[in-house]
Formats: C-alpha cells, sequence, structure tokens
C-alpha cells in the first residue's frame, strides 16, 4: 500500500470531497494538478533554446537522421500537507438522523470549501509574484499606463506583452476588480462593437477572442484578510494581470507549461472516535491533501502588477 493512515479513510466522506467543487475558483485552471509518486520528488526543467533552435533535418536518400539531445536539469522539490478538522458530537448525528441532514458530510463540504478557498490564495500569491517570472518578464504599471486610467490602452499593453514569452501565452488571470474595468474600457468596447458609442460592457469571452487566447479566466475568491474575530474582506486575486502559457496535461517531466500544482495521492477525508468530546462522545473530521504548487517554466508567462489603480 502507498499510503498508511492512523485513522480510516471514509469513502463515501471522501467522495463528497472529491465531488465539492466552487464554479468561481480558477485555481485548478492556472496551475493544474499533476500526480506525483512522493511526497519528495524531482521535475524536470529545459532550456527554452530546445524548443527554438532549429536543427538540420534533410536527410540523403540513404542517410541517417541527424540525432538531438533532449537535455534537462532536475529540481527536487516536496508537497506539503494541508488539512483541516471539524469535531462532530454524536448527539447532533443522532438528531440529524431524524432531520434527514447529515452532520458530518456538512463539516466535509464547508472544510473542502475553506481548503480550496487556502489553494487559491496560494495559486495567486504564486502566479502574482513578480520572482515567478524570468527576467524581463514583468512590469509594474503606473499612471496612464494602469487600466484605471482615462487614457491607457489596455489592448496595446497586453497585446505586446503576450509575445514576450517564447511561447504565446494561452491564458489570460486577472481577478474580478480588473476584469471589471477591462470589461467596460471604452477603447476595448470600439474593438468589439465599432458602431457603439464607447458604453456596455463584454464578457470573459469576447476578451479571449479579440486577444487570440483560448481563456480568459476570472478570479472571483474572496477571504477575511484580518485576524481571527475582525473582518477585513479582500480579493484573493488583487489588482494584478498574468499572461501565462500553461498544458493541462503537462506533468514533472517537462511538457513545457508555466506551473502546475504537484499532488501526492488524493485528498482524502478520515474520521476518528473523540469519546471525551460531548456527553454522547463525538467524531474528528478531517479533510486533507498534498500539494505543492509550483512554476516550472517561468519564460512562459508575462506578469502586469497594478493593472489597475
Amino acid at each position: 500500500m502507498p499510503y498508511s493512515y492512523p485513522f480510516p479513510i471514509d469513502p463515501q466522506l471522501t467522495a463528497i470531497s472529491l465531488a465539492y467543487k466552487n464554479p468561481k475558483y480558477i485555481a485548478s485552471e492556472v496551475l493544474p494538478k499533476a500526480a506525483v509518486p512522493s511526497e519528495s520528488f524531482k521535475y524536470r526543467v529545459f532550456a527554452k533554446e530546445l524548443y527554438l533552435t532549429l536543427p538540420e533535418t534533410e536527410m540523403g536518400r540513404k542517410g541517417e537522421a541527424n540525432e538531438v539531445e533532449l537535455s534537462y536539469s532536475e529540481i527536487t522539490a516536496s508537497t506539503l500537507d494541508y488539512g483541516l478538522a471539524d469535531v462532530v458530537p454524536v448527539k447532533d448525528i443522532n438528531l440529524g438522523k431524524l432531520q434527514n441532514y447529515d452532520p458530518q458530510q456538512r463539516a466535509v463540504e464547508y472544510l473542502t470549501a475553506l481548503l480550496d478557498l487556502s489553494r487559491e490564495a496560494r495559486c495567486a500569491k504564486v502566479v502574482f509574484d513578480p520572482n515567478s517570472y524570468a527576467s524581463g518578464n514583468s512590469k509594474v504599471l503606473s499612471g496612464a499606463e494602469q487600466f484605471s486610467h482615462a487614457d491607457s490602452d489596455p489592448l496595446k499593453t497586453i497585446i505586446d506583452s503576450l509575445e514576450a514569452p517564447f511561447f504565446r501565452p494561452n491564458l489570460v488571470v486577472m481577478g474580478r476588480e480588473v476584469f471589471n474595468v477591462l470589461a467596460r474600457h471604452p477603447k476595448i468596447l470600439r474593438t468589439v462593437y465599432p458602431n457603439a458609442d464607447g458604453n456596455g460592457i463584454i464578457n470573459a469571452s469576447q476578451l479571449a477572442a479579440i486577444l487570440s487566447v483560448d481563456r480568459v479566466l476570472v478570479g472571483e475568491a474572496r477571504l477575511n484578510s484580518a485576524r481571527k474575530g475582525k473582518s477585513s474582506i479582500v480579493p484573493a486575486w488583487g489588482k494584478h494581470l498574468a499572461l501565462l502559457y500553461v498544458d493541462s496535461s503537462a506533468g514533472t517531466q517537462g511538457v513545457p507549461t508555466f506551473g502546475l500544482t504537484a499532488e501526492y495521492g488524493t485528498r482524502r477525508a478520515t474520521t476518528s472516535a473523540e469519546p471525551k468530546r460531548g456527553i454522547d462522545g463525538s467524531y474528528r473530521v478531517q479533510v486533507a491533501e498534498s500539494l505543492a504548487e509550483l512554476v516550472v517554466a517561468p519564460d512562459l508567462g508575462y506578469l502586469l502588477q497594478n493593472a489597475i489603480a
């Protein structure tokens, strides 16, 4: 067995956790999951010249094909364990049976939602970190360059930036605040609707079409950045914009992609008895997973910081 757990995995609760998906979250599309065989693993990094240098391909009638070597370096990384738990009293479980309500299932859904939010925040932090990009592949916008400025030209800024990575990005990633500005920007509206007056709004698919990318991904997640007991709700995806080349089928063996999420095993839900908790005892419900958000090809992205003021 590849895994050994002190508490039994609950198949039904695990299925609920795996099935839970918030359609507003984009981490799995920005940094797709790739299975790794152990907590410590190696991933391959290829020099961009391997994909751009044109070798001699012509063969004589009886000649041999030119040999090329796929050289790479290997980097060691490790997944980290992420998990949350809740204690459900047996009294609540018995009461739930009378009301057709399962408090353990509800706990799993809630814990999974928080884990997904945590991953969303980690993904945004990685993608919007200028250190995740190759030298020269990020720019801080200011003044009239910012898309919220009346004199800005966001299409020119974005389209010029799309040409910087050695593979043209296929994804544009931003938070809702940035998208709301772009969706109503007069210059973009006049590109989509040439005969209109510059008022209105476009959707993400229309923006993707005029930028010639596969998708525009808009992060909707919000989180409370204040300490426990206080409230300060902020968008997880901030005010930046990233242009990424992402291959959702890529693993850790060097298929070109900006980044991925290494996953050891799968998310699992476990239960264990807590006989000293509550008058009738309780059950501890835990949801956990082992992940590592990685940038494996910094040359395949471009970051526009402070896209809006």
